[in-house]
C-alpha cells in the first residue's frame, strides 16, 4: 500500500490533529487518512449536476422530474 509523509507541519497543526483524532476515538494516523480522503473524493462519487440536485433538494425546493429523450439522435447535415 502507498504511503506519504508529511513534514514541517506547525506544533498547532499537530496538536489540533491529535485532539481531533481523540475526540473521534481513533489514532492521529487513522484521521489523517479519512482527512485526505475526504478532500480527494467526491461526496459520494456524485458530480456536479447531482451535488447542485441535492442543494436544492435540502433547501426545500421542488425540482421538476425531466424525463430523458433516449431515442437515437440524427447526425447533422451540412450543405
Amino acid at each position: 500500500m502507498p504511503a506519504i509523509t508529511v513534514r514541517n507541519i506547525s506544533v498547532e497543526t499537530h496538536r489540533a490533529l491529535k485532539a481531533r483524532a481523540k475526540a473521534r476515538g481513533t489514532s492521529a494516523e487513522a484521521e489523517v487518512r479519512a482527512i485526505l480522503d475526504a478532500a480527494v473524493r467526491p461526496e459520494g462519487g456524485s458530480g456536479f449536476g447531482t451535488k447542485l440536485h441535492n442543494i436544492f433538494r435540502r433547501s426545500g425546493y421542488s425540482l421538476p422530474e425531466i424525463k430523458r429523450d433516449k431515442s437515437p439522435s440524427e447526425p447533422a447535415i451540412f450543405e
